[in-house]
C-alpha cells in the first residue's frame, strides 16, 4: 500500500498573508507541519505542494520534498490533485491513498495520520475521511475560522459550516465538534472529486468537503484523541505557540 501525504501551502492567505513562513518557536510553521507529518511510519512519502518559491526553497533547505503548482487553485484539494499527477510521473509509481494535511496545522501529531487512514485500510467502500475534534468552548464554536460539523448515527458527516451548528438554543449539552484538516482520499476519489464542478454550498461555506456531500457521497468522520488548533490569524499563532511551548 503506497500512501502519500500532501501538504498544500501558499503565502497568499487572505486572513494571514505569509502564514506558512510565520515562525513558531523559531521555526516556520510549514516546517513544523512537514516534520510532524513525516514522522508517521504509515506514509510512503511526504511532499509540500505550493505555488510559492519561498516555501519550496525552505522545505528543500531542511531536506524535505516540495513541488510547485499553479497559483490559480481555489481549493487545497485541487492543488493536491495537480501535485499528485506530477509526483506519480516523477516517481513512476501509483499511490493508493492521498492524505491531505493543511499547512496551517502545526500541532498535527503523526498518529493523527494513522487514525484517519486506518478505517480506509479496513473498509474499501470508504472513499474519504476527516478527523473529528472536540470544540472546547463557545468562543471557538462561534469562530468562523473553525469549521463545525454534525454527523449521522454512522459517523458520516451531514453538514459542515463556519457558522455554529447544531443550534444550542434548546439544548446546551449537545457535543460541539469540528473538522480537523487531516483528510485522506483514495487516489481514484481525489481525482474524481477534483473533476466535479464546485457546488453552491461549497462556495457559500468555503469548505471543500461540501462538494462531496452535495454530490450525494459520504465523508466518514474519525474522532481523534489529539487536541489541535489551526492557525488562521496572528492571534491564533500566539495561542498555538504557547500550547506548543507547553
Amino acid at each position: 500500500m503506497n500512501i502519500l501525504a500532501l501538504i498544500p501551502a501558499r503565502m497568499g492567505s487572505s486572513r494571514f498573508p505569509g502564514k506558512p513562513m510565520a515562525k513558531i518557536l523559531g521555526k516556520p510553521m510549514i516546517g513544523h507541519v512537514y516534520e510532524r507529518v513525516s514522522e508517521c511510519n504509515l506514509l510512503t512519502k511526504t511532499v509540500v505542494a505550493t505555488c510559492d518559491q519561498e516555501i519550496l526553497e525552505y522545505i528543500e533547505s531542511i531536506g524535505g520534498q516540495a513541488v510547485m503548482t499553479s497559483n490559480h487553485h481555489e481549493r487545497a484539494s485541487d492543488r493536491c490533485a495537480e501535485a499528485l499527477n506530477y509526483i506519480e510521473k516523477q516517481d513512476i509509481i501509483q499511490y493508493d491513498i492521498i492524505v491531505m494535511v493543511q499547512g496551517d496545522e502545526p500541532m498535527t501529531h503523526p498518529n493523527m495520520i494513522t487514525e484517519a487512514v486506518a478505517p480506509m485500510l479496513n473498509d474499501p467502500e470508504i472513499l474519504v475521511t476527516n478527523l473529528l475534534g472536540d470544540i472546547e468552548n463557545i468562543e471557538e464554536f462561534e469562530d468562523r475560522n473553525c469549521i463545525k460539523v454534525v454527523c449521522d448515527q454512522h459517523s458520516n458527516a451531514i453538514y459542515f459550516s463556519r457558522e455554529p451548528i447544531p443550534t444550542r438554543s434548546k439544548c446546551d449539552d449537545i457535543p460541539m465538534k469540528k473538522q480537523v484538516c487531516v483528510i485522506p482520499f483514495t487516489r481514484a476519489f481525489l481525482l474524481e472529486y477534483t473533476e466535479l464542478p464546485p457546488t453552491p454550498l461549497e462556495i457559500a461555506e468555503s469548505i471543500d468537503m461540501m462538494r462531496v456531500l452535495e454530490y450525494g457521497m459520504r465523508v466518514r468522520m474519525i474522532p481523534t484523541k489529539h487536541q489541535t488548533f489551526a492557525v488562521d490569524t496572528k492571534e491564533d499563532l500566539v495561542k498555538v505557540e504557547k500550547l506548543m511551548k507547553g
